[in-house]
């Protein structure tokens, strides 16, 4: 699955297609060093394979290589950080 980061002035979202059908996850950046992740959308023909544990993967990963911080606002991220507790280096 390929991923992509799109990222403007005060936020951006990682993309990931697959069959035809995009899921995105959008982060507003606070600072630098601080991004808030506030929406995951998965459509339903792409439900249940792993595309939106994907994108919080690619998330944190991008997280540690960029030397930021994540608040999880959105409930899906937040779950997941829940049930990841090795994230919490870049989870707060």
């Amino acid at each position: 699955m390929d991923i992509r980061n799109e990222e403007g002035a005060s936020g951006g979202r990682y993309a990931a297609e697959l069959e035809g059908h995009e899921a995105e996850m959008t982060y507003s950046r606070t600072s630098p060093k601080l991004i808030i992740i506030d929406h995951t959308a998965v459509p339903d023909a792409l439900r249940g394979k792993g595309v939106g544990q994907a994108l919080a993967l690619h998330a944190v990963e991008a997280a540690r290589t960029g030397g930021w911080k994540i608040i999880p606002l959105c409930p899906f991220f937040k779950a997941q950080a829940q049930r990841h507790p090795e994230w919490k280096d870049v989870v707060n």
